[in-house]
């Protein structure tokens, strides 16, 4: 158990790709005549923060303290971006690119499923992304704990470095990876891939055993101290120099997995801000992705929500 007072302390550094999550809400009452699709007629419309956004908001509902560094466009998705962020207590520091497409994820939603996805995007400018580098050593002596939230939007260009200057400087540094090369995550204190994800970079695995190799193998080539496998319903394994530690996952009716993992890697990072090691904040951080798994869209999880499951 952890006290509320230790948590306040924790101070996250979230670098990463924010964007906003939008909601059409409508009914379905008939098919187009146009094509053999539904027709959604909108009666309710939702934003919320998201990417690497709703990873910092999930740091700050537990009770700890989270800054976004974050680049995005000088356009209505981003000023809207700003204010949502500026309500959740996250302290934003944005970097502006002009020619940027700040990322919006829309979805439609009628009769309580997904209809369909839209994406608005584009990729950052290098001169932004290397200023990032300027901040991110500005606020590093700040902060306790730093987490990059990879969402492959290239805001994370210069993450090696990033990674190096706070290692230096004694941080940990946890990481949500994206992509296949994971050369670029070298030195992190721990990276928390999925299946699919790990599958994309190590190959698939037939064996409890065969999984363990292939991860050991990893961890050497990239200098981690662990590796989180997060594995849906078969909960999730913490591999490290002492072995492997795995938890199951929380029974419970699962409505929505969008931003799970984003609430177990805040989680992670916040409770080792504040001084847990890896191998006593996984268990916590795997019933906070128990929780959130069972509200709709992204969500967080509050500290008493946290430790009421204890």
């Amino acid at each position: 158990m952890i006290s509320k007072e230790q948590l306040a302390k924790s101070r996250v550094l979230v670098v990463g790709d924010a964007m906003i999550d939008r909601y059409w809400y409508g009914a379905v009452d008939r098919i187009s005549p146009e094509a053999p699709v539904p027709v959604v007629r909108i009666t309710r419309e939702e934003e919320r923060i998201g990417g690497a956004a709703n990873v910092a908001s999930n740091v700050v509902a537990l009770g700890a303290q989270a800054s976004l560094l974050t680049v995005v466009g000088d356009d209505e998705a981003s000023h809207k971006l700003e204010s949502l962020v500026a309500g959740t207590g996250i302290t934003p520091v944005f970097g502006r690119d002009s020619a940027l497409q700040t990322t919006v994820k829309l979805r439609v939603i009628g009769r309580q499923q997904q209809l369909i996805r839209l994406d608005f995007e584009n990729t950052p400018k290098s001169e932004v992304l290397a200023s990032q580098t300027t901040s991110f050593l500005a606020l590093l002596p700040q902060h306790d704990a730093v987490l990059f939230s990879d969402y492959g939007k290239g805001g994370l260009t210069h993450v090696s470095d990033m990674i190096a200057h706070a290692r230096r400087a004694g941080k940990p540094v946890l990481i949500d990876p994206k992509g296949s090369d994971y050369s670029r995550y070298s030195g992190a204190t721990v990276i928390t891939p999925n299946r699919a994800e790990l599958q994309q970079v190590v190959g698939e695995w037939r064996s409890e055993e065969e999984l363990r190799e292939k991860t050991r193998a990893l961890r050497e080539q990239l200098g981690l101290d662990a590796l989180l496998l997060t594995r849906s319903e078969e909960g999730m394994t913490l591999f490290d120099a002492q072995g492997e530690l795995h938890v199951n996952a929380q029974a419970r009716e699962v409505f929505d997995v969008t931003g799970a993992g984003d609430t177990v890697i805040a989680t992670l990072a916040a409770l080792v801000g504040a001084g847990l090691s890896l191998r006593d904040a996984m268990p916590l951080a795997n019933r906070a992705g128990g929780i959130v798994v069972g509200k709709f869209g992204t969500a967080t999880v509050s500290y008493d929500e946290l430790f009421a499951q204890a």
